[in-house]
């Protein structure tokens, strides 16, 4: 039975789940409502779980809904970008390449492959936008950019495919004569709370309503990286930042890395290539993605 599942059953699948809703899954994907019904109704049945209670008004996952969900969209996921890269070994190489890259990206990495780029491509001229938040995708969905380097943002962009590249890892920091920096005991989200937290916004309208990361409802708010890892060193708040980025300064004692008591160990940012599915990279974008993920190499959670 499950040899029989199909990659359409997965779509209306995800469709459904991500709408809340049946009849709204079915304008999406222009079916009818007792289709969808049908096509779900079938997948349970084969993989023998529940995906949807039905009890309420809106059908809600279960809780094998919630893991085999995960499950289908890495299919999918995975369906797209085979296909997206075959369509770019079919391409020519491109006239121009135009990268955004995330702000919290290991420039050595970036830097590196560009350099590289230049020797394998030099006849092919290279953009290069560094963007934080929403502003790589943002790039790329509106035609600027035909390859980005997103960060673990949840932007709903279904039409990106996204290749797992790396994770960054993150510190919280603060300068030594900061409050938070002479509390030795463990810091605790209460003590965070407190005291100002320096944090990165959003240029686009992707992640309006929400945030990351936020645990003070004292904020100041900057766009750019420099300026908030400055704004860092001043003393003039807390926040977090990409271990590469503050390395030298912690080794210095220009900054002082804070141990979050419920938190124990240091986060990780993923970062992933991305691109529109219906405008895959071709042979210059798909070296660019390979090289850098052969330069940063992958750094799971300790």
């Amino acid at each position: 039975m499950l040899d029989g599942i199909t990659l359409d059953q997965l779509r209306i699948f995800t469709a459904a789940a991500e709408a809340r809703s049946f009849s709204a899954a079915g304008r999406r994907l222009n079916r009818a409502q007792s289709v969808i019904s049908q096509s779900l109704a079938n997948l349970e049945a084969q993989l023998g779980v529940a995906l949807f209670t039905r009890e309420g008004r809106y059908p809600a996952l279960t809780g094998a809904g919630e893991i085999l969900l995960a499950d289908a969209r890495t299919v999918l996921g995975g369906m797209a970008a085979l296909k997206a890269r075959a369509r770019g070994m079919e391409a020519g190489v491109e006239p121009e390449l135009a990268v955004a890259i995330d702000v919290m990206f290991p420039m050595s990495a970036l830097t590196a492959a560009a350099a590289a780029f230049g020797e394998q491509f030099p006849m092919t001229p290279l953009r290069i936008y560094v963007e934080a938040l929403g502003g790589v995708a943002q790039a790329v969905l509106d035609g600027q950019c035909s390859l980005g380097v997103v960060g673990s943002l949840p932007l709903a962009t279904p039409s990106l495919v996204t290749e797992r590249l790396l994770g960054v890892e993150m510190v919280f920091v603060a300068a030594p004569l900061h409050p938070l920096a002479t509390i030795r005991a463990g810091i605790t989200e209460c003590d965070l709370s407190q005291h100002v937290q320096l944090v990165l916004t959003d240029r686009t309208s992707l992640s309006k309503g929400q945030e990351f990361g936020v645990f003070s409802a004292r904020t100041w708010r900057l766009a750019d990286l420099g300026a908030k890892h400055a704004f860092l060193r001043a003393g003039l708040g807390w926040g977090g930042m990409p271990l590469e980025m503050v390395q030298r300064d912690l080794d210095e004692g220009a900054l002082v890395e804070l141990g979050l008591l419920d938190r124990p160990g240091r986060g990780h940012m993923v970062m992933a290539a991305a691109y529109l599915g219906s405008a895959p990279p071709g042979p210059a974008g798909r070296w660019f993605i390979e090289r850098l993920r052969l330069l940063a190499g992958d750094k799971p959670p300790a």
